[in-house]
């Protein structure tokens, strides 16, 4: 039956930053408000079925819009994978279609934010210029309070800079942390924190 088909519907949360992949059945989408929102509960994608039309606003992690889109209904359930694009950046913001086929649309996706953000943070221009200012400072402010630290017990750490975030990366184990740098709701995060712990490898025992 038609209300029993799944779609699966995927976008990038602007403000966690993360991959939200949900799937559907036609009455779900049609009893539950069509509200499709990231665990950060930040951001939501919605879903207006709309008789031979459905349509969708995206939250864009690109331009920080959101962006009104639209395709019949035919394909929106039969499709194996639709991609609508954000207008200012020219990247796709969401995907709709089979499981399988938009995990792996959102993996490319991934990998191309990732390869742009590198390349644009070693170029020195960023999203929002102000906001990585605030946060670079921030950062140096939490360092010189021995402030930041790794799970694996070290105090040592290094920095990349990229076009909408940066990340700490432990000098000894090389464990993580990736810090949005976008939006001022990202320095008032920041902000909060007086310690930062990046994720890496367990502390030693101690020695008995």
């Amino acid at each position: 039956m038609i209300e029993d088909a799944k779609r699966s519907i995927a976008f990038l949360c602007p403000v966690c930053r993360q991959s939200v992949i949900l799937e559907r059945t036609v009455f779900q989408l049609a009893a539950s408000g069509s509200r499709l929102p990231c665990p950060c509960g930040k951001s939501a994608l919605t879903v207006s079925l709309m008789g031979d039309q459905v349509r969708l606003t995206v939250p864009c992690l690109f331009c920080e819009q959101e962006h009104i889109v639209s395709c019949s209904t035919a394909a929106f359930l039969q499709e194996k994978t639709l991609a609508f694009s954000c207008a200012n950046s020219g990247l796709d913001c969401c995907y709709v279609g089979e499981e399988a086929s938009v995990f792996a649309a959102m993996r490319r996706l991934e990998e191309t934010v990732d390869v742009l953000e590198s390349e644009a943070g070693a170029q020195g221009t960023f999203l929002n210029d102000l906001v990585m200012e605030e946060i670079l400072g921030e950062l140096r402010d939490i360092g010189r309070r021995g402030g930041i630290s790794c799970t694996c017990g070290c105090r040592e750490w290094k920095l990349k800079i990229n076009y909408s975030s940066v990340e700490l990366f432990c000098a000894q184990c090389g464990g993580a942390l990736k810090l949005p740098a976008a939006t001022m709701s990202d320095i008032e995060d920041l902000c909060c924190k007086p310690t930062l712990t990046i994720r890496g490898g367990k502390p030693p025992e101690d020695a008995k």
